[in-house]
């Protein structure tokens, strides 16, 4: 069928909505009956050649008082699932009294089997009979579906003549007709759009980037596609198909199984009803409802490829709480050992938790085959550079680039999103980099790599082309600085939190003795404070220790005898400098260097060093506008002087006529 023929029945059931629902419905509610609508005709249609078969199968299981019917009634039905209500669809619209179709359109909903029962739940459908009902629409409804004009069976319908009317609908095209009523749906809601669907052109390249550098070495088998905020799973369906196309261009037969999570109900049912639609029935099983944070339905799988595109600026508090809070979170995803640190924690800020989803991501990663594990996640910006060191979202950086398993970060056109505007990223990570990428992260700015789109669709006013793709992907496997392309050390991410120190510097002290805590106290709050006045001794250290004024050990004489001694430190003039990792010399070096000169008495404490990674876009491609020239300038001042003079004489002229 051609995509002409695809577009025209999605034409025709996005009309119904108008047709039918438009005196009863705001328009960003019809999307409640199209898509379960859309749902119930497909897999009454599917049903229909074996329906007898089925209610024989049913007849026959409940006479020998079996219980478990339901793996009988699919095989009677040769699908996933069956309807064991008397009813086809056809058999309601002839119904003449409302209230007797209701009951009996209900008798049909009922019949269903228990995977698409969950789905009609979850679309929360039969809430929307009373008012269909009411308004006397219910009829009119399932006549609109039933309209001889389009066939969304997989059966074609045929002339009186036998020549074929209308061509079958198969599992595919179907599909694709339900994901583009699904596309249309959430481009009119665009204010949620971008809480669960992600452009298809962002899809397609995020799943070019994780299949198309290991084409070459995809060999037959089964491979696992996982999806932690699946939506209404796009991302895995388009990364199925890519994953199929190029391994049969290369002569290998792949086995496919996609496995998703959703917390929104609605979502999910759309996930699960699309799969269904597609002929995937089995894969339904494999996606859950629940939040993959608190409630990870999948805590003991591992997948060959991972895609995501996790909430952003939202609160997981709620998560949070579910898991034991901040200080007793226990989760072995997000409580690692990393460096000797045995309670390495990868724990960001309640406000957000974007981040969170990619270590989910990250836990579930392959090990031990060959290609391991690849991942492709979009975030916004804060997740370069929010966090301090020592915080979750440094430490998750930290933890990923330390690892040696971010291979690149591209950097994506603005206002691509339906619902906003922000700037976005989409991390590439594997935990297989190529020798060539070992040690370095790309980053790829294809933020001017767009084409505009003729309607803004809600923020969204570009898209990537078939080119842009392939622009983007061929910078992403070349691997070649260009202005586009940088590459840098794993290490040029990284730095050292060091808090500096200077003394507590008092006047009318003794400054040839320690004071004791209790002294200091009553000092700070009495004493005057100069730069002038003597430090304060803290601790006055046994003789024959070696001075090291960088450490806080201070050579003085104390009584005509050099004494080491350690100084309380000035909370006011704490500071904290950050010293890049790939500083010459390390911490010592930067601090004789930047701090010293200005500060001699200053020092700091080892133990206090905190590592943290950051990453900044802003700072490797930032472009500065170059100065104008002298020149011009001046020609500006001339021409503004000329019109001045100009608008003057003007003046003068009215003002002697008046």
């Amino acid at each position: 069928m051609s995509n002409g023929d695809l577009n025209w029945i999605a034409n025709f059931i996005w009309g119904i909505a108008d047709d039918v629902l438009r005196d009863y419905y705001v328009r960003g509610k019809y999307r409640d009956v199209i898509l379960p609508m859309t749902v119930i005709r497909r897999l009454d249609a599917v049903l229909e050649p074996n329906k007898k078969a089925v209610l024989e199968m049913k007849k026959h299981l409940d006479d020998a008082g079996v219980s478990n019917q339901d793996a009988a009634l699919r095989q009677a039905a040769c699908q996933a699932f069956y309807n064991t209500s008397p009813f086809l669809l056809r058999d309601l619209r002839s119904r003449a009294k409302a209230q007797q179709l209701k009951a009996d359109f209900e008798a049909y909903l009922d019949g269903f089997s228990p995977n698409v029962q969950e789905i009609l739940d979850k679309f929360k459908f039969r809430n929307q009979i009373p008012t269909l009902v009411e308004a006397d629409i219910l009829g009119n409804l399932i006549e609109k579906f039933l309209d001889p004009s389009i066939n969304l069976s997989p059966i074609p319908v045929y002339e009186p003549r036998g020549g074929i009317r209308l061509p079958a609908l198969d599992n595919h095209a179907m599909g694709t007709i339900f994901e583009e009523l699904i596309r249309r749906f959430n481009e009119e809601n665009n204010e949620e759009a971008g809480e669960h669907f992600t452009p298809r052109d962002v899809v397609r390249l995020m799943a070019d980037l994780i299949v198309l550098p290991i084409a070459d070495r995809i060999e037959s088998g089964t491979y696992l596609l996982y999806d932690g905020a699946c939506g209404t799973g796009g991302m895995l369906t388009i990364a199925d198909e890519r994953l199929k196309e190029i391994a049969a261009k290369r002569g290998k037969e792949v086995s496919i199984h996609l496995f998703g999570q959703e917390v929104n109900p609605e979502t999910y049912a759309i996930t699960k009803a699309d799969l269904l639609l597609k002929g995937q029935g089995e894969e339904v099983e494999q996606f859950q409802l629940g939040s993959t944070l608190s409630q990870d339905a999948f805590p003991s799988r591992e997948f060959d490829f991972m895609l995501s595109n996790p909430p952003y600026g939202k609160s997981w508090k709620t998560d949070l709480e579910r898991m034991g809070g901040k200080g007793d979170i226990r989760d072995p995803r997000f409580i690692i050992e990393h460096n000797d640190d045995s309670e390495f924690k990868l724990v960001t800020r309640s406000s957000d938790g974007q981040m969170m989803f990619l270590v989910n991501m990250l836990s579930k990663m392959k090990h031990k085959t060959p290609l391991g594990s690849r991942i492709a996640e979009v975030h916004n910006g804060s997740s370069l550079f929010t966090g301090d060191a020592g915080q979750g979202e440094s430490n998750i950086r930290r933890w990923i680039i330390e690892n040696d398993w971010l291979e690149a970060i591209i950097a994506l056109p603005l206002n691509m999103f339906y619902n906003t505007g922000i700037a976005t990223y989409i991390w590439v990570i594997t935990n297989r980099k190529p020798e060539h990428r070992r040690g370095r992260v790309q980053l790829i700015d294809a933020t001017q790599w767009f084409k505009p789109l003729r309607k803004n669709l809600g923020k969204k006013n570009c898209e990537l082309s078939e080119e842009d793709i392939r622009r983007i992907c061929d910078t992403f496997l070349e691997f070649q600085e260009t202005g586009q392309s940088k590459i840098f050390p794993n290490q040029a991410f990284g730095y050292w939190k060091v808090t500096v120190e200077r003394p507590l510097r008092l006047k009318g002290i003794d400054h040839e003795r320690a004071c004791t805590p209790a002294e200091i106290k009553r000092l700070k709050e009495s004493a005057e404070r100069s730069e002038s006045a003597p430090p304060v001794i803290r601790k006055i250290h046994k003789s024959g220790t070696v001075p090291d004024p960088l450490h806080g050990l201070f050579e003085v004489m104390i009584k005509g005898k050099p004494r080491v001694v350690e100084y309380e430190p000035d909370t006011e003039l704490r500071d904290t400098e950050q010293v890049p990792l790939q500083e010459e010399g390390g911490i010592e070096a930067f601090l004789r260097r930047e701090v010293l000169p200005y500060a001699a008495d200053t020092w700091y404490d080892p133990d206090s060093v905190r590592t943290g990674y950051e990453v900044s876009f802003t700072r490797y491609f930032y472009k500065p506008r170059p100065l104008r020239t002298l020149e011009e300038i001046r020609a500006d001042i001339v021409a503004v002087e000329k019109e001045t003079e100009g608008l003057i004489q003007s003046i003068l002229i009215d003002a002697g006529r008046d």
